[in-house]
This record gives C-alpha cells, sequence and structure tokens, in this order.
C-alpha cells in the first residue's frame, strides 16, 4: 500500500490543494485500498496487486479534464521533455560512472600527494642514501604525483564528456506520475546504503590523524610517513563521498528536491564560485610551503584546516539566506 500511497500522493502534487481535491483524493485512495485488498485476497503478488490498481486508477488526466483543472497540468510542463524509464534509468547509470571515475580520480590525486611526501621523508632520512640524493628523491616524488595526476585528469575529462548528453535536463524536464513513485521508492531502498557510506567516510577522516599520532611516537623524523598514511586513508573517505553522492545526487536530480531545489541551486552557485578561487589557492600554499620552505610534515593542515572553514562558511551562508527569504 506504500506504493499505491506514494503514487497517488504524486498524481495529485500538481493540482490546487482545495477541499475539493483532498475529498476526491481520499475518495480515490478508498476506492484504491478495496480493490488492493481484493486482489492480495483473490493470491495476487504484492506486485501485481499494486500493478493492477495503478493501471485501473492511476489515468488522472480525465478527471483533471472533467474538473476544468487541465490548463494547471499543462502549464507545468509546458516546453519541456517528459523522460522515460529509459532516459531515467541511463541517466541514473551514468551518474554511477561517474562517481566512480571522479572517485578514482580524487584518489589518485591524493595518494600522489601521499607519494611525493612519503619518498621526499624517506630521502630526508637518508633511505638509499647510496644510490639517491635526498633531492633525488624529492624529485622522484614529483614525478610520482605527476605520474598520477595524468590519469585522475583524464578520468575527470573522460566523465564529463559521458555526462554531457544529461546537459539538457539543467534546463528542465518533466516525468510521468508512475516513473516519479518508482525514483522516489528507489531513493527510500539507497538512503541506508548513503548513510553507511557517509558514516563510513567521516569515521575514516576522524581516525586519520592516529597515523601521524603513532609515527610522531618513533621520532619527529618519522611523521611525514604518517602524513602518507594520512592522505591514503582520506582519499578512501572521499572516494565514499564521491562515488555515493553521485548516486543520491542522480535521484535528487531527478526529483528536484535537496541540493537541486532552486533555492539551493541559487546557493551551490555562488558557493560554488568561491570554491573555485580557495580550493587552487590552497594548493598553491601546500606546494609552495613544502618545496619552497621544506615544511611537508606540518603544511597537510591547511587541507582540512580550510575545508573545516569553508563549511562554516557554507552554514552561514546559508542561514543568512534563509533569514532574508523569511
Amino acid at each position: 500500500m506504500d506504493t499505491i500511497i506514494g503514487y497517488l500522493n504524486n498524481m495529485f502534487a500538481s493540482l490546487p490543494r482545495t477541499e475539493q481535491m483532498a475529498m476526491l483524493k481520499q475518495e480515490l485512495l478508498g476506492n484504491m485500498e478495496e480493490k488492493y485488498y481484493e486482489l492480495k485476497h483473490e493470491g495476487k503478488s504484492e506486485n501485481e496487486a499494486v500493478g493492477i490498481v495503478i493501471s485501473e486508477f492511476g489515468n488522472i488526466d480525465e478527471l483533471v479534464s472533467e474538473l476544468g483543472l487541465g490548463e494547471v497540468r499543462k502549464e507545468e510542463g509546458l516546453g519541456l521533455p517528459m523522460l522515460d524509464e529509459l532516459a531515467v534509468e541511463g541517466f541514473i547509470a551514468a551518474k554511477k560512472r561517474s562517481g566512480l571515475l571522479v572517485g578514482w580520480g580524487v584518489g589518485l590525486i591524493m595518494l600522489g600527494a601521499a607519494l611525493l611526501i612519503l619518498i621526499s621523508g624517506l630521502g630526508e632520512n637518508g633511505f638509499m642514501d647510496s644510490v639517491f640524493s635526498e633531492d633525488a628523491m624529492s624529485m622522484i616524488g614529483l614525478v610520482s604525483l605527476l605520474l598520477l595526476l595524468v590519469p585522475a585528469i583524464a578520468l575527470f575529462i573522460y566523465s564529463g564528456t559521458k555526462m554531457e548528453k544529461y546537459k539538457y535536463l539543467e534546463s528542465g524536464f518533466s516525468l510521468p506520475y508512475p516513473l516519479e513513485a518508482y525514483i522516489e521508492q528507489r531513493q527510500s531502498a539507497f538512503a541506508a546504503t548513503y548513510t553507511l557510506s557517509l558514516i563510513m567516510g567521516v569515521g575514516l577522516c576522524v581516525l586519520s590523524p592516529i597515523a601521524i599520532f603513532v609515527t610522531s611516537a618513533f621520532g619527529d623524523e618519522y611523521s611525514s610517513y604518517g602524513v602518507a598514511v594520512l592522505l591514503t586513508i582520506v582519499a578512501v573517505a572521499v572516494f565514499l563521498f564521491v562515488y555515493y553522492g553521485n548516486i543520491r545526487g542522480a535521484y535528487q536530480r531527478l526529483l528536484k528536491t535537496g541540493d537541486f531545489s532552486e533555492a539551493k541551486k541559487e546557493e551551490d552557485r555562488f558557493v560554488g564560485a568561491v570554491a573555485a578561487v580557495i580550493w587552487p589557492l590552497v594548493t598553491c600554499v601546500f606546494l609552495v610551503s613544502g618545496f619552497v620552505f621544506d615544511q611537508w610534515e606540518i603544511n597537510w593542515i591547511v587541507f582540512p584546516l580550510t575545508g573545516i572553514l569553508f563549511g562554516v562558511f557554507s552554514s552561514v551562508y546559508n542561514m543568512f539566506k534563509k533569514k532574508d527569504a523569511a
């Protein structure tokens, strides 16, 4: 029955919320419920009963026309493409692939930074001193970073080209009510998986500094190894955030909720513009402080610190936006 109730709610979502419509909705729900239990009593399965009920009662177009509400429905979807099940499944699959590719790309960049710090630390501590000098080890670390940076950028570009065909969704679209109900059902089923990935990712980020504390216990010269381990752990966490966040974003895009509501879009445009300036600057500070001032053991802190401050900035901005709207 939950599927039928959700479907019915979607059917009436775009109609005027009047007492007449509420009574009509309640009457239709009663008829659908009666038919549902009648079919279950006849031995029909859950899916069969739901399918039959929706097919018999799900077409509300004639009812809307009789009530003179046809123009409301027409204006809502005027000029917007109507997505079918094939387009929806294709978009969700593309977002999954995009999340996988981008997640791997970000992970490779962070692993490259971890290798740079690890190999530079080994050079400072005299590892393979008879073969490579400290400067040579630093150069090998830099080369390792660049070698991982190239495939990471390739993954970003490839992911972007694959999502290009769905750019038209940003201009607006409409969904048939049965398909919208189906997407909501899938989103509800995915919620537990997304929550688990979020908990695991945050947990890894919180626990990652332990690597620095453990390696520092053996001496300050080993702290760079801890930083390399920290970045590797954070790379796993970031992959979880990106991959599962992309899947969640696909459902939100189709249902026009959460991050894809109109208010959220306006907020993201401003915050995204600020992020486009802040994060490249932070990366420059990280590289300059490492190569020029040799502060690899401490300069990594700019990333979590910037992340925290940027999160506070986003929250404050959102709070003021809501206050202005009120």
